[in-house]
């Protein structure tokens, strides 16, 4: 005889629901009733259709002019946007760099006077600067990569891919922007100067310039850093900001020839999206001396940076997107570390006026520069968080600048505190404006005057001066 086991009815009825739940069926709550047969349920169509992608892209196409005038309103309201080259000052590969302060005042207003105020009377007056008030995206509430036209027409010269939005073009005047293609200097091979030979290094030639240079490892870790893979705004999927299906985009599309050529992109971190950072891309220049990645995500290594900008930050941080466009996963024992190790060779560019210990030889150094090393080091507290050889500390500071004014939404970026961020090193500073974190400091000038108000240390204009020059030499 068999022995029979009998549930309670409130277990017999939980397990049947469970199993109902899983397969979407009607049944008695009554576990001694016959079950019906299951009942399927049809899933419904949505019930509003996606716009199609020809009626995006037309839409987006007829909106950009306004967009792109609104912007350009701010940054003129904003900023001198002339060309204005400092005397005698020019990049490593010879493009003059901007000087004077940039950024406008209030009518009537000097930078001494500004400077002379309390940070609590500034804000209820409104007399914050402008142009030291976080820089929206051309387009913040849509955001993405945008990229410098030069750097588009080179690409597409070279490889016909094409980086060009149909929604967006990128905002900033060719001469506050790094010169392109910048100069690439390894740590490995000094005497050979520039190994980029003047060229932007693609797919198409980085065997040709680089074979014979590093190993056959830190090559494969070169090839995957321009190789293209898909991004947010440039994939094959219909809600694309490209006209055609697109190849993607390669780390040196932002980081090129592993420096930086501005392009400006939000970042993935924060939401909601009024209160993402717009991004100023940071050269990969000195990677072997930094301790912390990303700006305000204090990533710990440089490959962890790598794996998370291709598996997240390229497609706003949102897995469900990366997976939908074609997320291209890296292999951390390999790939990873073969791009870590290639990136750890970039170098600086020379400083032929600094010492051993990064400070100025003064049998090379002008009066004004020396001074301005004082400066540094001293009453301008710039040392602090930029120490000698490299000048960084490697730490995240807050710099509180939401003292000086009241929180308010700029063309959809809210502007408030903006928390820490990572100290970036000043080597080779005047070769990668503009400047701070999301590029709203066109030239040295205007970071010098940024930091003069910010940190209350009041600066006549003879020690400004003494300051850039200095910095200029880094």
């Amino acid at each position: 005889m068999k022995r029979q086991i009998k549930l309670p009815q409130a277990i017999a009825g939980g397990v049947l629901g469970v199993a109902a739940l899983f397969l979407n069926v009607s049944y008695s709550q009554d576990p001694t009733k016959k079950l019906a047969a299951p009942k399927i349920v049809a899933a419904k169509p949505p019930v509003v259709v996606p716009e199609d992608f020809p009626s995006v892209m037309t839409r987006m196409q007829a909106a950009k002019p306004a967009i792109q005038q609104r912007h350009l309103d701010l940054l003129k309201e904003r900023y001198d946007l002339g060309d204005h080259p400092a005397p005698g000052v020019t990049m490593a590969r010879k493009k003059p760099v901007q000087g004077r302060v940039r950024s406008r005042l209030a009518d009537g207003l000097t930078w001494d006077k500004l400077a002379g105020m309390d940070s609590a009377d500034i804000r209820e007056q409104g007399l914050f600067p402008a142009g030291f008030l976080p820089l929206p995206h051309p387009n913040h509430p849509e955001g993405g990569m945008l990229f410098p036209k030069f750097h588009i027409d080179e690409v597409k010269k070279q490889e016909t891919r094409d980086l060009t939005r149909f929604d967006l073009d990128y905002d900033l005047p060719d001469h506050f922007l790094p010169e392109f293609p910048p100069p690439m200097f390894l740590t490995t091979r000094p005497d050979l100067g520039d190994v980029s030979k003047g060229k932007l290094v693609t797919m198409d030639n980085f065997q040709e310039l680089l074979g014979g240079i590093v190993n056959p490892k830190q090559l494969e870790g070169l090839r995957l850093l321009v190789a293209p893979v898909m991004q947010q705004q440039f994939n094959q999927t219909d809600d694309r900001r490209s006209a055609r299906p697109s190849r993607g985009v390669t780390c040196f599309d932002c980081h090129a020839n592993g420096h930086t050529n501005a392009a400006t992109h939000l970042a993935g971190d924060v939401r909601p999206q009024e209160f993402r950072h717009r991004i100023d891309t940071p050269s990969l220049r000195g990677v072997n001396i930094q301790r912390l990645f990303g700006s305000q995500r204090a990533l710990k290594s440089v490959e962890d940076f790598t794996e998370f900008e291709q598996r997240a930050a390229y497609f706003d941080g949102d897995p469900t997107l990366a997976t939908k466009k074609g997320v291209s996963i890296l292999e951390r024992g390999s790939q990873v570390h073969f791009m870590a190790e290639f990136q750890a060779l970039l170098d600086f560019p020379p400083a032929p006026k600094l010492n051993v210990f990064g400070k100025l030889d003064p049998k090379q150094a002008s009066e004004s520069e020396l001074r301005g090393q004082t400066l540094f080091f001293g009453k301008a507290q710039c040392g602090t968080c930029h120490p000698a050889p490299y000048y960084t500390d490697n730490l995240m500071h807050n710099l509180k600048v939401e003292r000086f004014f009241k929180p308010q939404t700029i063309h959809g970026r809210m502007a408030t505190a903006d928390g820490p961020i990572k100290t970036f090193p000043l080597r080779g500073i005047k070769d990668s404006p503009p400047y701070l974190h999301d590029g709203r400091l066109l030239t040295l000038d205007d970071t010098v005057e940024f930091f003069n108000l910010i940190l209350e240390i009041k600066l006549t204009a003879d020690e400004k001066a003494d300051l850039v020059a200095f910095l200029r030499l880094l």
